[in-house]
């Protein structure tokens, strides 16, 4: 499946800006599989002077953004589980900036928070291989919107494309 079978009725549209980053022809599971190598080798790249920096004052250091993509990963994942299991219990939201000084993600090296995202990542690739397309279109209620299951797994994909765009740009 890609993002093109998404209806506009499956998502709250804030999830479009990252959604729209992925290509009309890679696969949900495509996008997870090279999605994590592409992850991982942007971020090995990065130059060790680079990777406690951030562009503004209050803006986010580059281990800040890759620890945030884990996070959200894991809540997406989470969500993305949750209403493919049909459960219609409704899906609290999450305020990223207060995950962000608790993480001490700026005190980690890079080779950890890579190998943590791998391990998230794995952990996606399976749960997405234990659903069935069924289970993905169902529709619950997270963060006070629609979501489907598929699309909190595809939001997941074109998220790290969205802040792997904005490091590229503000910090490289």
């Amino acid at each position: 499946m890609t993002k093109n079978i998404l209806s506009p009725q499956e998502f709250d549209p804030y999830y479009w800006r990252y959604i729209d980053k992925l290509s009309n022809k890679t696969t949900l599971l495509d996008s997870f599989i090279l999605g994590k190598g592409s992850v991982i080798r942007f971020f090995k790249n990065i130059p060790a002077d680079k990777r406690n920096y951030a562009y503004a004052t209050g803006k986010w250091t580059c281990k800040e953004v890759l620890q945030h993509l884990i996070d959200t990963e894991r809540i997406f994942q989470y969500r993305c589980f949750r209403i493919a299991r049909n459960d219609k219990t409704e899906l609290a939201g999450f305020e990223q900036n207060n995950y962000i000084e608790p993480s001490s993600a700026n005190l980690k090296i890079m080779d950890a928070l890579i190998e943590e995202f791998s391990v998230v990542r794995e952990s996606s690739i399976s749960l997405l291989n234990s659903l069935h397309d069924k289970d993905l279109k169902n529709i619950g209620m997270a963060n006070g919107g629609k979501m489907s299951a598929r699309a909190a797994a595809f939001t997941i994909s074109g998220h790290e494309i969205w802040h792997m765009e904005i490091i590229s740009k503000r910090y490289l």
